[in-house]
């Protein structure tokens, strides 16, 4: 199965990509990651005003499979969260790029992506 992996979207090996536009970083998790888990059944992330850190964990995600930590590729202050898939998480599935955005997150620091994967190599990566 072939995944839709966006060329303005930086990803990390552990399935969380951002887009950066400004100062605001938008985060989510990735077509192949919502395919893996199966059944999201439940969603925890922080809430506004609480400060991320760049390769730590901000949350979780649950599926009838297993529980995932969700990591941040930025540094930064969260100014927005997804509460509509906090009530209901499986509608990641429909669309991970778009609507099923997790944070929204004011960076210290724009550069902190320079590292993160681009869209070739985190497909390669994943599809191998």
């Amino acid at each position: 199965m072939s995944f839709e992996y966006p060329e303005d979207l930086r990803y990390l090996d552990t399935h969380e990509y951002v887009r950066l536009e400004g100062e605001i970083a938008t985060i989510g998790i990735t077509a192949f990651a919502v395919d893996q888990l199966g059944d999201i059944v439940f969603l925890e992330l922080p809430e506004i005003g609480d400060a991320v850190t760049k390769e730590d964990t901000f949350g979780t995600i649950e599926s009838v499979k297993a529980v995932e930590d969700l990591n941040s590729p930025v540094t930064g202050t969260v100014i927005e969260r997804n509460e509509v898939l906090l009530e209901a998480p499986e509608q990641l599935v429909e669309d991970p790029y778009g609507e099923g955005w997790l944070l929204k997150v004011r960076v210290n620091d724009p550069g902190d992506i320079d590292d993160a994967l681009t869209a070739g190599e985190y497909s390669s990566q994943v599809e191998g």
